[in-house]
């Protein structure tokens, strides 16, 4: 099977943890800034995980390369640009992208300066390449409360103009979600779809708060719905998409090997189970090599190929025509 001419959907991809290395290398020197190294080679070690990372927070280092040139307008389109094109080039027709306003301020960048170049970045892809995509702000769980609404305003702007949907990101402690209600229901109240990373470390109990407290209407991983009845069947009940992203789930030991990955089980059992990269360059991976590995792994067909394209879809935070579009490469 050709995987690259797959019609492919990534409904959980991060903007900083996908920045072409070159772009790096350039960036930094236009911006006067110091690197570890000017040699691609050592600048893509250091952007790359490990194949198995000892937890998420040193995975979660990675980014700290990357974010280090995304601090102004320019730096933000460029590279919501090459993401845009690069997947574009592989076949991906449509792609939701998240990202994190609160990292981008370290040069006074306002909100609105910093949605604002993403989106421009990904529209400018959109009318150069058959691609389309939305962004979704994501809140960093880590970081003080004190700015979240003024992102979810400045955001608000661009609702059906680029900016789909909230999420909340960052290292997943148990029972995060309580603390962050009033945040989801301002979102939802302005017009954002939610999305929210939960079960990615083991704590199938953050999904089932993540449905029921905030309102999710996917979450981002959500693999440990396994060992939580509760959560299992609140996704099943409530239709809750799930962002399955296999590469990175073993290197943040999510999962041990990829075999042991829940993503065939939950198709199996009808589960709204979707395939996405979460970090193309952190993960070295790309939507072709993700589908691959599934599809080789667990033995699925065309057919079963085409089934989830159509949960993306039906799970897509886009709008009626968008999703027309997409069905008009399934087979």
């Amino acid at each position: 099977m050709n995987y690259l001419s797959l019609p492919k959907i990534d409904l959980h991809c991060h903007l900083d943890g996908s920045v072409r290395p070159q772009t790096i290398i350039d960036l930094a020197a236009s911006q006067n800034l110091s690197l570890p190294s000017q040699d691609i080679n050592e600048i893509n070690a250091l952007m790359i995980a490990p194949e198995t990372c000892p937890n998420l927070e040193e995975y979660l280092m990675r980014f700290e390369l990357p974010l280090s040139v995304m601090q102004t307008a320019d730096a933000i389109e460029r590279i919501s640009f090459e993401l845009f094109e690069d997947a574009a080039l592989e076949n991906v027709k449509y792609l939701e992208v998240r990202f994190g306003p609160q990292l981008h301020q370290q040069q006074g960048l306002s909100f609105d300066d910093i949605i604002a170049a993403a989106v421009a970045g990904m529209q400018r892809a959109e009318q150069k390449y058959d691609i389309k995509g939305n962004y979704i702000l994501s809140i960093l769980r880590t970081f003080p409360k004190d700015n979240i609404y003024a992102v979810i305003d400045a955001g608000a702007a661009f609702l059906n103009k680029g900016v789909a949907a909230f999420d909340l990101a960052g290292a997943e402690l148990p029972g995060f979600c309580e603390a962050f209600i009033p945040y989801a229901e301002y979102a939802k109240q302005k017009g954002y779809k939610i999305t929210i990373h939960a079960g990615e470390q083991g704590v199938g109990q953050n999904v089932f708060d993540a449905i029921t407290l905030l309102h999710a209407q996917r979450v981002g991983h959500g693999i440990h719905i396994t060992s939580h009845e509760g959560a299992y069947q609140q996704v099943k009940l409530h239709n809750v998409g799930l962002e399955t992203c296999p590469s990175s789930n073993i290197q943040t030991k999510a999962v041990e090997v990829l075999s042991d990955h829940p993503i065939k089980a939950f198709y199996d059992d009808n589960l709204p189970t979707t395939i996405n990269t979460d970090n193309r360059t952190v993960s070295n991976t790309t939507m072709t090599d993700e589908v691959r590995k599934i599809m080789q792994t667990f033995d699925l067909s065309e057919a079963d190929y085409y089934n989830i394209y159509r949960t993306s879809i039906d799970q897509a935070f886009t709008s009626n025509d968008v999703k027309q579009h997409l069905l008009s490469f399934a087979k």
